[in-house]
C-alpha cells in the first residue's frame, strides 16, 4: 500500500489549483500551430473509413451509418475528448416517428453522436460545429458511399476537435464550450439537426453560432481551374460580425477565395435553405455553411474517397477551425443585428 504522506495546507491548495494555474490565455497561443495539425493525410485516413464500402452509404438507421458513429465515437475517445455534459453517451437517440414524412420510406431509429469541450471562462455558452454523417445507402446493390456528402464534413468536425484538445493539453482551452455534432436524417429533411434545435442539451439562447460543414472535399465545375476556393452560405444572414470574423480568419490563416455565389437571397438553388445550419437560422442563432458547390458525382456512387482532394479539404477545415477559435475565445458573442432573411 502506497504511504500517504501529510502536506502543508498551502501546498495542498496550490495542488488543488493547479489546473487553474495551467490555464494560458489563448490570445497568446499559436493557432497556426493547432490548425496546422489538421492535415490531410489524417483526414484522408478517416474517410476511407467512414465513406468506405463496409459502411454501406450510411443511410439513416441502418447498421453501416451506426457502424460509421463508432468509428466517430472510438476517435473521440482516443483523443480524450468526452460526451456533453448532462448527457448519458455519445448518443442523442432521435425516433423514427420524428422523422417521419408523408409519402417517404420509413426511417429506422436514429442518433445524433456528439462530442465536447468545455469552455474555461464561459462554458454556459455554446459554439456548435456540426456536418451529417447520414447518407443514401444502397440503390439496386450499388453502394453510394457519401465521401464528399457528407464524410467530408464528418471527418472535418473529428480533426477540428482534436486540433482545439491539442490546444487544451497545452493550456489553451477554450472560453466558450464547443459542441461537436453529428447530426442524422439530413438526406431526409434535416431530421437530426430539427432534433437537436427543438431537444438541445443546452438552452438553444446560449448558443452563440453554428458552423455547419456540408460537402467541402471536392470543387464543381465553376471552379475547375481553381483548387482554392470555397462558397460561404448565411454568414451574415443574421450576423455581421460573424460575416467579418469568417473574412478575418481567412485573410490572416488560409486565404482561400471566398465565393458568395450561392448566398445571393435570389439564388434559385436555396442552398441556405438545404443543409443543417438552417435549423439553427431559424432559431434566431449566426451560422455559416461551408461548400464546395455540386460536381458530377453528386448523389451518385461516384462519390467516393479516392476522389476527395485532401490538400483542399484541409484548408477548408483549417478556415472552420481559425472561425471557430476565434468565435469560442473572444470577449463577446456575436451580435445578431438581422432578421435571416
Amino acid at each position: 500500500m502506497k504511504k500517504i504522506i501529510a502536506l502543508p495546507l498551502a501546498l495542498f491548495i496550490l495542488s488543488c489549483s493547479s489546473s487553474q494555474i495551467a490555464q494560458k490565455n489563448p490570445a497568446k497561443a499559436d493557432v497556426a500551430k493547432y490548425m496546422n495539425t489538421i492535415t490531410p493525410a489524417d483526414l484522408k485516413k478517416h474517410l476511407f473509413i467512414v465513406a468506405g464500402d463496409e459502411m454501406e452509404g450510411r443511410n439513416t438507421g441502418t447498421e453501416g451509418q451506426k457502424k460509421a458513429g463508432r468509428y466517430l465515437i472510438s476517435q473521440y475517445e482516443a483523443n480524450g475528448i468526452s460526451y456533453p455534459k448532462g448527457a448519458e453517451n455519445f448518443y442523442q437517440p432521435v425516433p423514427s416517428a420524428f422523422m417521419a414524412r408523408a409519402f417517404s420510406p420509413k426511417l429506422n431509429d436514429s442518433e445524433n453522436i456528439w462530442a465536447f469541450i468545455e469552455g474555461t471562462e464561459k462554458p454556459e455558452e455554446i459554439l456548435v460545429i456540426s456536418a451529417h454523417y447520414d447518407h443514401v445507402g444502397m440503390k439496386n446493390g450499388e453502394i453510394y458511399n457519401g465521401a464528399d456528402d457528407d464524410g467530408s464534413g464528418t471527418v472535418a468536425l473529428l480533426e477540428i476537435a482534436q486540433a482545439f484538445m491539442q490546444a487544451k493539453k497545452d493550456g489553451y482551452g477554450p472560453k466558450r464550450s464547443i459542441l461537436f455534432l453529428h447530426v442524422t436524417g439530413e438526406e431526409h429533411g434535416l431530421h437530426g439537426s430539427r432534433y437537436y434545435s427543438e431537444n438541445p442539451l443546452f438552452p438553444i439562447e446560449n448558443t452563440i453560432a453554428d458552423l455547419n460543414i456540408d460537402m467541402i472535399g471536392r470543387r464543381d465545375d465553376d471552379h475547375k481551374d481553381n483548387g482554392n476556393y470555397v462558397y460561404v452560405i448565411g454568414s451574415d444572414r443574421l450576423s455581421t460580425e460573424l460575416h467579418n470574423i469568417n473574412e478575418a480568419a481567412n485573410e490572416k490563416y488560409t486565404k482561400l477565395e471566398l465565393d458568395y455565389r450561392y448566398n445571393d437571397r435570389n439564388d434559385p438553388n436555396r442552398f441556405y435553405f438545404r443543409s443543417d445550419h438552417y435549423n439553427f437560422a431559424k432559431h434566431g442563432i449566426p451560422i455559416i455553411f461551408y461548400f464546395n458547390g455540386v460536381h458530377a458525382d453528386y448523389h451518385k456512387p461516384g462519390d467516393t474517397p479516392d476522389k476527395i482532394e485532401y490538400d483542399l479539404l484541409a484548408k477548408r477545415a483549417q478556415l472552420a477551425f481559425a472561425t471557430a477559435w476565434e468565435l469560442a475565445n473572444r470577449e463577446n458573442r456575436p451580435v445578431v443585428d438581422k432578421n435571416g432573411e
